[in-house]
């Protein structure tokens, strides 16, 4: 071979070899087997322990950096893509140039993962603004990407995503939750567009619209059918939370809820004899309203939750009874000090769910107190103690906890806002802090799954969501993501001549009823749906404020 075949041979070699670095699947078959490959997988096996299949293949110029890595059969990854963490693909996937794949990140088989996408199974901590960043270290609750998925150019899918089987996520995309087998999905944050195979959609809320009408027909041709299934001589008895069935005067209170919810009364309510009933549960010394058999008595009553929930749910019904109170909440109306005392003691760190259960009653006090009594002047002091210690980083009140992470506090905060902010018609303080650690919540939990999807862990994210919504229009195609999703499932969540679970797994309750109810109820008030559902809530979970001033 002369100098000159020399030279074109090797110009031939070397832009080759460069091609494979970005066309990885072009590769010959004598590619894979070459020394160079050989050697950086045998490097890869020897560094990380590494299970690389046979016909697997990683281009020179790939940066990989793993605590492990699993690739199956015909799987790649190009030249200048960079991979670090714990990953694991399938076979038949591609990783192409300038993509990252960092963290946790399981892939089933058939993935292809486009140019300069991002996929980023750890967040860094931040909560805590004492710290700086770099030092809260990081956390990582995984992504997995099913099989047959088609990820487009320049997405970014974030810790905590599940992509299922067939999706195709558009390029440009930001996945933030979960998306559908099927599913083609799309925009800043990611939401589902249509299905594979699926002409597109003239209406992003065709579906949506029937699927409230179909059931809104249903709860309003069942629902007297329901509240006499858990009445029994002459008094309600059901499940309740925590799936023991007792008497409680929260049964009586949720079946008038429900009834008032469609426009009407439960059927044989005597109104007279009821709101005398109710009346006469309020304590004289406290004005707080213990159950019937109740042995607690005066500032104990400050420590007893259903004495305090009781506030919400009798002065409620009784004012869709048409009355009210007979006397104000006394144990509310306290000076600045005492006040202050009382709020700066209650567990926000350990259970701030009870805490802002609590706030949620006192604040509700103060509405009875302020509407049928004149009392205005401790309601001040309230607004002003939640201003103090609200956390501008989170935008919530309270800490989170290892267990459950921030679970407590946005639970929390919606207790709390319910019976203040929302009550009262004031602008919360943090709302786009606060909408950031709603949907990490959301997130964190996988949109909740199995026992944790009930009607506490979802009435507390759509009730923030809408309440944020009235201040801001910040994320708000996640809230409406969300509220779609919740809408979606209710029709196979409702049980005909039962009504609904609390939560995924348990029976049917009037709990369960009222509060599914109001969660729909919010939801298609978030997607400007309300009109199309049959029960609007007029009680604990009415959205209407009620102003009364400072």
């Amino acid at each position: 071979m002369d100098h000159v075949s020399s030279q074109q041979t090797s110009a031939s070699d070397e832009r080759e070899a460069r091609r494979l670095q970005y066309l990885t699947w072009e590769h010959i078959a004598s590619d894979l087997h070459h020394p160079a490959h050989l050697a950086r997988k045998a490097e890869l096996r020897r560094s990380c322990g590494a299970e690389l299949a046979e016909t697997s293949y990683i281009a020179e110029h790939a940066a990989i950096f793993t605590e492990r890595l699993t690739m199956g059969e015909r799987s790649w990854i190009a030249g200048h893509a960079l991979v670090r963490g714990d990953v694991i693909l399938g076979d038949d996937c591609t990783i192409n140039p300038y993509s990252c794949v960092s963290g946790k990140v399981t892939c089933g088989n058939g993935v292809r993962i486009a140019s300069h996408a991002s996929i980023v199974g750890f967040n860094h901590g931040f909560d805590d603004p004492t710290i700086p960043i770099h030092r809260q270290g990081v956390v990582s609750i995984g992504i997995v990407i099913g099989d047959d998925v088609w990820i487009g150019a320049n997405c970014v899918i974030l810790d905590g995503a599940t992509i299922g089987n067939g999706a195709v996520i558009a390029a440009g995309a930001v996945v933030t939750g979960d998306i559908p087998s099927m599913a083609i999905a799309g925009g800043v944050p990611a939401r589902v567009l249509r299905s594979r195979g699926s002409a597109p959609k003239r209406s992003g809320t065709g579906d949506i619209e029937d699927q409230l009408a179909r059931l809104g027909q249903k709860t309003k041709d069942q629902w007297p059918d329901i509240l006499a299934r858990w009445k029994t001589q002459g008094a309600y008895e059901s499940l309740e939370a925590d799936g023991i069935s007792r008497p409680a005067i929260r049964h009586l209170c949720d079946a008038i809820e429900i009834a008032a919810g469609f426009g009407h009364l439960p059927p044989d309510l005597d109104a007279a004899e009821t709101v005398e009933r109710l009346q006469g549960l309020q304590e004289r010394e406290t004005g707080l309203f213990p159950e019937e058999h109740s042995r607690m008595h005066g500032k104990a009553l400050r420590d007893d939750p259903k004495a305090l929930y009781n506030v919400l749910a009798v002065g409620y019904a009784l004012e869709l009874l048409g009355s009210s109170p007979r006397q104000p909440v006394h144990a509310v109306e306290l000076g600045a000090g005492e006040l202050d005392e009382w709020l700066s003691a209650l567990p926000w760190s350990t259970r701030a769910w009870h805490a802002g259960s609590v706030v949620d009653a006192i604040g509700t006090a103060m509405y009875f107190n302020a509407k049928y009594f004149g009392i205005r002047y401790s309601r001040q002091a309230l607004f002003e103690w939640l201003s103090r210690n609200a956390n501008s980083v989170s935008g919530l009140w309270g800490e989170p906890t290892t267990a459950e992470g921030w679970l407590q506090p946005v639970n929390g905060f919606y207790r709390l806002t319910r019976g203040t902010y929302a009550q009262f018609g004031v602008a919360l303080p943090h709302p786009h802090a606060s909408l950031e650690t709603v949907h990490l919540n959301y997130r964190n939990h996988k949109g909740f799954v199995a026992a944790k999807y009930n009607a506490c862990n979802l009435l507390d994210t759509i009730h923030p969501l809408l309440l944020i919504a009235r201040q801001t229009d910040y994320r708000r195609a996640d809230g409406e993501a969300i509220a779609r999703k919740l809408i979606s499932r209710a029709l196979d969540r409702w049980r005909d001549g039962e009504g609904f679970p609390f939560a995924d797994g348990a029976e049917p309750s009037l709990q369960g009823t009222e509060m599914w109810l109001s969660v729909i109820h919010l939801a298609a008030d978030f997607l400007g749906l309300a009109d199309r559902f049959a029960f609007v809530p007029k009680g604990v979970h009415r959205t209407a404020t009620v102003g009364l001033g400072l």
